[in-house]
């Protein structure tokens, strides 16, 4: 029996688990290419989503992605909402099925294949209208093909609160969590604290477009690398350890850049990072 872990940790940190856009785009593709079209058996073993009955011998027929959300959709208002949160996780292997173990929440199989689901924030089934409502609150996501980035500038650019804060917040952007919050501000030149009402259009509109090309790539590579070969102690070749981020969990460390030790505090429960030169707030917002 062949088994496939798609965890989504990206380090060893409870905090710091959260899946971010890059990784659920990556998990909707993987099991689109699996599932979609089929009819599927569906079940939960530990008895914690009932509902699994009401999705059992059905068609998939599509799955959607949108920042941190996954909806699967079974038609007739039957769409499962899927949020990982910081501990969900997803397995894949091929039949016969593995035998349960701990929590699971969610199987899903068919002659072939199989999924399962452990540990989401949520897992329950959305009527189209409550689905809707979810797409209406959050914010454009960069790897969403013609997703309109105009409602996120304009939240910005009338927004006192700190630019750090409003990459995070899932009304305004969808998909960013806390590695891209952290290295698109750097690779900007940006500091976390400056007001959003106080950055340039020019500023944000490249934010969006860095966000894009980087969480593409991290679909490929599950291994978020944000930094620039020039900017590497290894210039030449894949980057190594300790040289894929500019601040993200580097603190103290000094910057690839300017040789500054990077600075770390708590933004809105989680932690943030910057460096205090190459971030420097002109307008006297930075904080060390």
């Amino acid at each position: 029996m062949e088994l496939r872990a798609l965890s989504s940790a990206t380090s060893k940190d409870d905090d710091e688990r959260m899946p971010e856009g890059n990784e659920v785009h990556r998990f909707r593709d993987r099991q689109a290419a699996t599932f979609i079209g089929r009819t599927v058996r569906a079940d939960s073993p530990s008895g914690q989503f009932p509902d699994a009955a009401l999705l059992d011998r059905r068609k998939l027929r599509g799955i959607i992605a949108h920042g941190k959300h996954l909806g699967y959709d079974f038609g007739r208002d039957l769409i499962l909402h899927v949020h990982l949160g910081r501990f969900g996780d997803f397995n894949e292997g091929k039949m016969p099925l593995a035998e349960p173990k701990g929590a699971l929440r969610l199987r899903i199989s068919t002659k072939a294949d199989w999924l399962e689901l452990r540990g989401p924030s949520d897992c329950s089934i959305y009527d189209q209208e409550k689905w809707d409502k979810l797409m209406a609150r959050l914010g454009p996501d960069p790897l969403e093909k013609g997703s309109d980035p105009a409602p996120a500038f304009a939240r910005i650019a009338e927004s006192k609160a700190p630019i750090g804060l409003l990459l995070m917040d899932q009304s305004v952007l969808s998909g960013i969590g806390n590695i891209y919050r952290a290295e698109l501000l750097y690779r900007a030149r940006l500091s976390p604290f400056r007001r959003g009402s106080n950055v340039d259009a020019k500023s944000v509109r490249a934010i969006w477009k860095d966000a894009m090309t980087l969480m593409a790539d991290g679909m490929i590579d599950r291994r978020i690398v944000t930094t620039r070969p020039k900017d590497r102690p290894h210039s030449r070749g894949p980057a190594e350890p300790g040289e894929v981020h500019y601040v993200y969990r580097r603190q103290e460390k000094p910057c690839l850049v300017c040789g500054t030790a990077i600075q770390s505090r708590e933004m809105a429960g989680r932690t943030l990072y910057w460096c205090p030169v190459c971030q420097k707030d002109e307008l006297g917002n930075n904080r060390r």
